[in-house]
C-alpha cells in the first residue's frame, strides 16, 4: 500500500466553497450550510486501508463533537470508474451501515479536492467559526499495521483547544494515506 502525505494547506486559508450531492439523502450540501460553525472536513473514500482503519473512530468523533457544536463533513473525490467501491451508491451504504451522522459528499468533478489541495485519503481540515483553517493534518498517529490505537488525538487536541478558546498548536503533522484517485 503506497503512502502519500497530505499537502498541508496554509493555516488561515479561507474555507473553499463547495456544493456537492449527498448520495445517502439525495440532497445537495454546500459550504454555506456550515457558516458560523466550526467545521471538520475530511477527504476520504470507501476502499483506502488508511480510511478503513480509522473510520469507526472518525464516525464516533463526529457524533461526539456534534454535541459540542462542531460540524463534520466527509468528501470522496476518487475516480469511481477506476474504483467502483467508491461509487455514490457504495458511499451511501457505508454511511448508513456505519451510523455516520455527518454528510458524506461526492465530488465527481474532483474540483473540490483540487480547491483544498487535497492529496490523500484521509486528509483532514478544521475551520473555525469564521471559516479560517486552524488545523490540517492527521487524525492521529494510527496507521494500518503500526500497532497504534485510533484515538483521533491530534484532531481532538485542535478541536478541544478551539472550543476552550485556547491557541491551537501550529506543530501539525501531515496525514498519511492513499493518493486520491485522479481521473
Amino acid at each position: 500500500m503506497a503512502r502519500m502525505p497530505s499537502t498541508m494547506l496554509p493555516l488561515g486559508t479561507k474555507l473553499p466553497a463547495f456544493e456537492l450531492p449527498e448520495p445517502r439523502t439525495g440532497t445537495t450540501i454546500s459550504s454555506a450550510d456550515f457558516a458560523g460553525q466550526p467545521l471538520v472536513l475530511s477527504f476520504v473514500c470507501n476502499h483506502c486501508p488508511f480510511v478503513v482503519h480509522i473510520w469507526e473512530q472518525f464516525v464516533a468523533f463526529a457524533a461526539e463533537y456534534a454535541d459540542k457544536g462542531v460540524q463534520t463533513v466527509a468528501i470522496s473525490s476518487n475516480d469511481v470508474i477506476a474504483h467502483p467501491a467508491d461509487s455514490p451508491e457504495k458511499m451511501a451504504e457505508l454511511a448508513h451501515n456505519s451510523g455516520a451522522t455527518f454528510p458524506y459528499l461526492y465530488d465527481e468533478s474532483q474540483s473540490v479536492a483540487k480547491a483544498y489541495d487535497a492529496s490523500c485519503t484521509p486528509d483532514f481540515y478544521f475551520f473555525d467559526e469564521k471559516g479560517l483553517l486552524v488545523y490540517r493534518g492527521q487524525f492521529d498517529g494510527a496507521r494500518p499495521g503500526n500497532g497504534t490505537f485510533v484515538t483521533g488525538a491530534d484532531m481532538r487536541a485542535a478541536v478541544d483547544a478551539l472550543l476552550a478558546g485556547e491557541p491551537i498548536s501550529i506543530e501539525q503533522k501531515p496525514s498519511m494515506g492513499c493518493s486520491i484517485k485522479w481521473k
